[in-house]
């Protein structure tokens, strides 16, 4: 005789319904047609309820024990409860335990994606706000590099921080290490690149104007117009291979200089709508938990990922300078959201 179905969530509802109207578990059994036993069972488990749980001792940490820990979580920023304990020679302390300390005196955050902007910070970004409120943005050509690894975007795990501290602000390189670096340019609706940068090259200025040269210049900028050149306002950002003495000479040879070099206010990546572009670009990439085996396999993915990208997306981040130049003056030189 083959073994029977389990009872099905209709049934079980009807069984509910039915002792509620003070039927009995043989009535019941028979209404549904279920062996009696069946029945009985799942009326049995269905009172048990749950068993309580039985919380075991935490181990005692000292008042000594307590001051170490809060000195390593304020010289440990970001660092797991396990390694702070470990640093403090505190053993056998169950992770729920550890983290129950630590709430007292510190707290879970993630480091901070962009450095505090000092007094001098937010006033250069309101005077370049207002010196560009009339500018034509469409004339002007936004850049920028982006560095793509094979494991996804860089960036720290939450970590404890103790109460009243700052989180600290990762160190972001811009050349070095593994990965590809990517330089790019949106002007208007249209995408200029993306571009590789050879790898083991470090971007100085003499390697970054000799790349600008290669890439740039000779693969976009010779094939405009001369009216377009003319009224074209070239945008980078502070770096140091960027804006040196070396650079801004050479870029003045080609005709970017004075008002067709846009002056960049220090600490503004959320002014750049090319920052943007970077972070479609990385959640395509890296969708589902993407990795990569070599840095043509990543490099040949940003490629498809740009292309991807439709001159609407882009313009619609060009058109939305003005709206951030008003923010930026609206919070007095703040950052503001992207």
């Amino acid at each position: 005789m083959g073994q029977k179905k389990d009872l099905t969530g209709s049934e079980k509802s009807k069984i509910v319904r039915y002792l509620a109207e003070a039927c009995s578990s043989l009535k019941i059994a028979k209404l549904l047609k279920r062996d009696h036993r069946t029945i009985k069972r799942f009326i049995q488990n269905s009172q048990q309820g749950r068993k309580k749980r039985v919380e075991k001792p935490r181990r005692k940490i000292t008042a000594h024990e307590l001051r170490k820990v809060k000195r390593a979580a304020a010289k440990m920023p970001l660092a797991t409860s396990l390694a702070i304990f470990q640093s403090c020679n505190i053993t056998g302390v169950p992770k729920s335990t550890r983290c129950a300390i630590l709430r007292d005196m510190a707290k879970v955050r993630k480091a901070e994606r962009r450095p505090p902007l000092n007094k001098t910070h937010k006033l250069k970004r309101q005077d370049w706000a207002k010196k560009y409120l009339k500018t034509d943005f469409s004339k002007v050509l936004w850049t920028d590099e982006m560095r793509v690894s094979l494991d996804g975007p860089d960036g720290w795990a939450r970590g404890w921080i103790g109460k009243g501290q700052r989180a600290p602000v990762p160190l972001r390189r811009q050349q070095g290490g593994g990965g590809v670096l990517v330089w790019a340019g949106i002007i208007k609706g249209e995408l200029v690149g993306p571009f590789r940068v050879e790898d083991g090259v470090k971007l100085n200025s003499q390697s970054y104007c000799k790349f600008l040269e290669d890439t740039f210049f000779k693969q976009w900028y010779r094939k405009k117009s001369a009216s377009f050149k003319k009224n074209m306002i070239f945008m980078q950002d502070n770096a140091p291979s960027h804006a040196s003495k070396y650079s801004t000479a050479w870029l003045a040879r080609k005709g970017l200089k004075e008002e067709k070099l846009m002056k960049w206010p220090p600490c503004s990546p959320d002014l750049n709508p090319i920052e943007n572009l970077w972070s479609i670009i990385k959640c395509e990439i890296y969708k589902e938990g993407k990795q990569y085996t070599s840095l043509n396999s990543v490099w040949e993915a940003v490629v498809a990922a740009a292309r991807n990208v439709d001159g609407e997306q882009i313009k619609t981040l060009t058109e939305s300078m003005d709206g951030r130049l008003l923010s930026v003056l609206a919070k007095k030189g703040g950052y503001i959201g992207r």
